[in-house]
């Protein structure tokens, strides 16, 4: 059987530090804005663990440990950017250094005419309803986050 389509694999990191709150990212780019966790596209000749280091080294600037995997989509999600297919796996982290970033307590804080933008927010566990998170396959990881009692954490 023949496939018609592109697949788009992106890495995703759960950070939640030790007061209880969760890093999200506020991006502008692609004349959109939205609020998702911090991450991305895993790039050719990369192993899922590399590109989520990778991805936490770019946008915050800071070395992560990966705990134990979340979430893996497993429903056709399509790219809000393009037509390809997304399939996205989720991992709980935590830093293993300083954080080195923007951070708002704001949503969308983004500088003045800076067309492609991103700042951080922490929000606590409790807080963050699904509906601030902009894309659907974030909206099914933080389902499946709350809804596991494994992954160690006590909120």
């Amino acid at each position: 059987m023949m496939m018609n389509g592109l697949f788009n694999i992106r890495v995703y990191g759960i950070l939640v530090n030790e007061s209880r709150e969760v890093l999200i990212s506020d991006e502008r780019e692609y004349g959109m804005e939205f609020s998702k966790f911090p991450g991305g596209g895993l790039e050719y000749g990369e192993g899922l663990a590399d590109g989520l280091m990778r991805e936490f080294k770019e946008e915050c600037h800071i070395e992560i440990d990966i705990l134990r995997h979340i979430h893996t989509t497993d429903v056709f999600i399509k790219s809000a950017f393009n037509d390809s297919q997304v399939l996205a796996v989720y991992y709980l982290v935590k830093n293993k250094t300083p954080f080195n970033c923007r951070f708002s307590e704001k949503a969308f804080d983004f500088e003045v005419g800076n067309p492609i933008d991103q700042v951080f927010r922490w929000i606590p566990v409790g807080k963050l309803n699904e509906g601030d998170l902009t894309f659907e396959m974030d909206r099914i990881a933080w389902r499946v986050f709350l809804s596991e009692k494994s992954h160690g954490l006590h909120f």
